[in-house]
């Protein structure tokens, strides 16, 4: 007989979170607010790519961005000075965000007026993906010059993604990335999942992403 008990915290972890990222995404639903989880690497063009959704649907709908990140306030006064409600979230060394950390930040941001909430989440491709916020939709990017192979390497990410998008096309003659490859990879971890080539920079293929992301929140919302 074993004198010691064996705890499996993590698991537990896990189901506490995930109790919690549905009940808000019920409360979400119920109040007709749309929660894009939106992830990335560092550098892969996650802040400028929400520049230009912002952009292009502000003037539909009503915005709302929380910037998470480990420390600095520079994001969130980068999206505060485009006219949308912003509000950034400091994640005290915590490589991610969990339902109650998110639900944290919606109460800050104020739901009332927001039909789209965006939460950028910290960037990093391991942690992010295994903590449900209970969004609506998960979307993540992938950068060009992080290679067509991540989807091997960090298989839980692309497997919980709604939408890939593949940022920064207009480098592609620079470095040895096949979109179709990645296409092929992102599609074994997820048959169901989105891919939209795009460069945020230049707005090439963003239409269509804005074009998901409305049809999203409509459906969303009932209407």
């Amino acid at each position: 007989m074993k004198a010691y008990k064996v705890l499996e915290v993590k698991q537990s972890v896990f189901a506490a979170n995930d109790k919690e990222a549905e009940e808000l995404r019920l409360k979400l639903k119920e109040k007709g607010v749309f929660l894009l989880n939106l992830m990335s690497s560092p550098g892969s063009g996650k802040t400028t790519t929400l520049q230009r959704t912002i952009e292009a649907l502000k003037a539909d709908m009503r915005i709302g961005i929380m910037e998470a990140d480990i420390d600095s306030e520079v994001d969130a006064k980068t999206i505060s000075d485009m006219g949308v409600k912003a509000i950034q979230l400091h994640t005290g060394g915590m490589c991610h965000l969990d339902a109650q950390m998110t639900s944290q930040g919606l109460e800050g941001l104020g739901i009332e007026d927001v039909d789209l909430a965006v939460l950028e989440n910290v960037g990093n491709l391991v942690c992010p993906a295994e903590f449900d916020t209970g969004s609506s939709k998960n979307a993540m990017i992938l950068s060009v010059p992080e290679g067509h192979d991540k989807p091997l390497k960090y298989p839980l990410m692309f497997s919980i993604c709604d939408v890939v998008l593949i940022n920064k096309i207009d480098v592609l003659p620079y470095f040895d990335f096949d979109i179709e490859k990645c296409r092929e990879y992102v599609h074994m971890r997820n048959p169901k999942a989105k891919v939209i080539p795009i460069c945020a920079r230049t707005g090439e293929g963003m239409e269509e992403w804005y074009e998901w992301l409305r049809q999203e929140v409509k459906e969303w919302k009932g209407k």
